[in-house]
């Protein structure tokens, strides 16, 4: 049944995390690495997982791969992703998270730049109050 698949791809709360950074932007794999401190694997596990339910799109610009939220899953589960919206904005891990986010795009950098110096992004995000 798709609604339990669904609902098990919720039932993580690393997935939880990247539905949270995707419902407010696209996103390339290293930018969702770098923003929750997971390793490229972990993350492209969790993407596949969120992807094969249909929570999520992606597209392919280059060698970049950037996700999305899939517009038929919000237009066919607007409550489910509505009620999801409110929550995470109480989350704190959530809130801390898009924090991370918005100072990672006034850095400026692509996903070359942030896998060339990974080590002074994460020093530099980690200072995000």
């Amino acid at each position: 049944m798709e609604l339990v698949e669904i609902f098990k791809a919720f039932g993580d709360e690393t997935r939880i995390r990247i539905l949270n950074l995707l419902r407010n932007d696209e996103m390339c794999v290293c930018e969702i690495e770098t923003i929750l401190g997971i390793n490229q694997s972990n993350a492209s596990r969790h993407l596949n997982k969120l992807k094969s339910t249909g929570i999520i799109d992606y597209d392919k610009k280059a060698q970049w791969v950037y996700y999305k939220m899939d517009e038929n899953f919000i237009k066919e589960y607007p409550l489910l992703y509505e009620f999801f919206c409110k929550e995470a904005e109480k989350d704190s891990k959530c809130i801390y998270d898009l924090k991370k986010w918005n100072e990672l795009k006034k850095c400026n950098l692509g996903c070359k730049e942030i896998e060339k110096d990974k080590e002074n992004v994460l020093k530099q995000l980690g200072r995000v109050q």
